[in-house]
């Protein structure tokens, strides 16, 4: 009997250890709480880092068997951002012109960039539309001597917070940007990419 009492008490304390220490040990990597919390402070980084950014800039690069490229500026003007590019290399006619999620061009055709930046979830539509990606920036129109040149004030893209361009990549389409079509807006193939980074 005092065998067996004994026995209980001891597996009392080894339970009760265990779950002391289960609850003092730290969420494991990777899990959603801790994801969260990285999320929050990388969130709270970067609005203290990009608060008083003025100017980004992109420079175009072309992706594999093609040779377009040129600049691209976003320069702050008030709550707004005011979007210039300059690319030379185009067939003439209409491309589609977007800012995508991920700031990385090392793909031979562009993919690694991701699809459009679209932090809201949101349907794929033109600059002016209530309803759009943040990455939307409609279209860019080439001359006969394949050169564009575009300017827009877009009130939806940021340097700071959910709707932050920066580190992110500017893409140039194959096609024209039908400004409907879901979730691209056909615009096909990337001739040029390019990430955004702070300019003085």
């Amino acid at each position: 009997m005092k065998v067996t009492t004994s026995i209980y008490i001891l597996l009392f304390i080894g339970l009760g250890t265990f779950i002391i220490s289960g609850c003092d040990n730290p969420p494991r990597q990777g899990t959603e709480a801790e994801s969260e919390e990285v999320m929050t402070v990388d969130d709270s980084n970067q609005n203290q880092l990009f608060q008083d950014v003025e100017k980004a800039v992109c420079v175009l690069h072309p992706t594999e068997g093609n040779n377009v490229s040129g600049t691209v500026t976003f320069t702050r003007n008030g709550s707004s951002i005011t979007v210039e590019a300059d690319v030379e290399g185009l067939t003439p006619g209409l491309h589609g012109f977007h800012i995508h999620e991920y700031g990385d061009c090392s793909a031979a055709d562009g993919t690694s960039a991701g699809g459009h930046f679209n932090p809201d979830d949101s349907d794929h539509g033109g600059p002016n539309d209530e309803e759009r990606h943040v990455g939307d920036l409609g279209n860019i129109e080439a001359g006969q001597d394949g050169r564009a040149q575009f300017e827009l004030t877009d009130s939806l893209i940021s340097f700071t917070g959910a709707n932050s361009i920066i580190g992110r990549a500017v893409v140039v389409h194959a096609g024209e940007d039908d400004l409907t079509s879901q979730p691209t807006g056909d615009a096909g193939g990337r001739l040029a990419c390019g990430i955004i980074g702070v300019a003085e």
